[in-house]
């Protein structure tokens, strides 16, 4: 018997996914309302039922999940300087799958430290000095830390001159306290590997308990990761490939939900153009941003003060009353759905403007600069002028009639060719919303996982 049960955990629904390994083919997929509050096992087995209708009763060799159920992973990063080891911090916990509530530098404040503790984060994740580097920081920062009087798990990620020091002082106030490797050894070094796995790790010991998950435990064989690492191991595989499999290329994936929109990068990101300088801290091979502002229903009356009625009505082609009406209605009724034609031109121009913003955070930029040695110019972050591939997913995009619409958002704009977004990309569609469980799946079997994402996310 080669079936595997693929499940993401998520806030709203549980979804799995039915995989013959010998074959390699997806069985079935199904959805179940996910239950965090009573019984996390009850929106899995509701999703089993329905996938038996179209199956027939199937047994499963392996149970895999990963989830974002309760609000995902909620972490705080606290680093040094803001451009240096505070974005070190965050690139790690944001890498990890995690939901960054916000990043501190500098020494905490009590103002701070209040701010903390309202905003109930499941991890914490203390970085700070180069190794060698400045020890003052991590050090306050961790005795302030220490009388949070919150029990929250700390992963320590900073100057490894005074980490012992550090895990002593927060050891003695917090019961889990890991330290793994600087995230920043050295200035403008990136380390956020190490950061990341250990973020996961206590992500699986103990939120996967502390969210009522470890009732699926029951059922599933091993909980992998959270869902938003998922993704970014899928889109790693399908651009890099694995175990043999060669996968496609640079790619971007982008992901719009009703509360935020990520986006995924699998490139270097180095200057396409001879003569353009790269300044400011290197890029991680596979990039994940999330942007709390940009979504579809939680976030709606965000994004219209984000991109602007003028720009949403310019892709609906209405009047910027009536996306300011439409807006109003859906973040009301986070269930509704367009009603009629003019309504589905809204919501296609409400994702577009998601990619778009999205899109325009996440790459790099270029800028002209003169200096006594001429005209140059400056790079910071990831070039993706030259990405050749696109894959939207998630259910705004893949149940839309009009997914390349939408996906135009992430095409570079020559009226702003500072934005370094993709120029001639192909757009492609995870229409089965396997990517999430693709994730999951490369984890052991990642030549597999390439070769069926090849064949399920297709070009439109």
């Amino acid at each position: 018997m080669n079936n595997i049960l693929l499940i993401d955990f998520g806030s709203t629904y549980t979804k799995i996914t039915a995989v013959d390994l010998g074959q390699e083919v997806v069985l079935g997929t199904a959805s179940g309302i996910t239950t965090v509050e009573t019984d996390i096992t009850d929106g899995l087995n509701q999703a089993l039922e329905h996938l038996f209708i179209y199956t027939g009763k199937l047994e499963f060799s392996k149970v895999l999940g990963c989830s974002s159920a309760a609000g995902g992973l909620k972490m705080i990063a606290i680093g040094l300087v803001p451009e240096m080891t505070a974005e070190a911090a965050k690139r790690a916990a944001l890498g990890a799958g995690a939901r960054v509530l916000k990043v501190f530098s500098h020494e905490l404040s009590e103002y701070e430290m209040d701010e903390i503790a309202l905003l109930k984060p499941d991890i914490l994740l203390l970085a700070g000095g180069t190794d060698g580097g400045n020890q003052k920081v991590i050090l306050h920062n961790a005795s302030m830390l220490a009388e949070l009087n919150l029990d929250i798990p700390v992963v320590v990620a900073g100057n490894k001159s005074v980490a012992p020091t550090v895990v002593k002082i927060l050891a003695a106030k917090m019961s889990e306290v890991v330290t793994t490797e600087n995230v920043m050894p050295k200035l403008d070094e990136l380390n956020i590997e190490p950061a990341r796995n250990a973020v996961r790790d206590v992500f699986l010991r103990r939120i996967v308990e502390a969210k009522g998950l470890n009732k699926a435990n029951q059922i599933v064989d091993k909980m992998v990761m959270p869902t938003p690492a998922a993704v970014l191991r899928a889109a790693e595989l399908f651009g890099r490939g694995g175990g043999g499999e060669a996968g496609l290329g640079d790619l971007m994936a982008v992901d719009i939900g009703g509360a935020t929109t990520d986006v995924y990068s699998i490139a270097k990101g180095n200057p396409a153009k001879p003569g353009v300088v790269l300044q400011g801290l290197p890029e991680p091979f596979g990039k994940r941003t999330v942007e709390g502002d940009l979504g579809m229903r939680y976030s709606a009356a965000a994004l219209l003060k984000a991109a602007g009625a003028e720009m949403i009505a310019g892709y609906a082609g209405v009047a910027e009353q009536a996306v300011t009406e439409y807006i109003e209605k859906v973040a009301a009724d986070i269930k509704y759905l367009p009603q009629n034609e003019s309504e589905a031109k809204l919501e296609i121009a409400m994702g577009r403007a998601c990619v778009r913003l999205s899109a325009d955070r996440h790459v790099g930029r270029i800028a002209e600069v003169f200096s006594p040695m001429g005209q140059t110019y400056i790079q910071t972050g990831k070039d993706l002028t030259q990405v050749t591939v696109v894959v939207g997913t998630g259910g705004v995009i893949i149940n839309n009639p009009a997914p390349a619409e939408i996906l135009q958002g992430i095409m570079f704009d020559r009226s702003y060719p500072q934005i370094l977004k993709p120029m001639k990309p192909v757009f492609m569609i995870d229409k089965d919303y396997i990517m999430a469980s693709m994730g999951l799946l490369g984890e052991e079997y990642p030549a597999v996982a390439v070769r069926m994402m090849k064949k399920y996310i297709t070009e439109i």
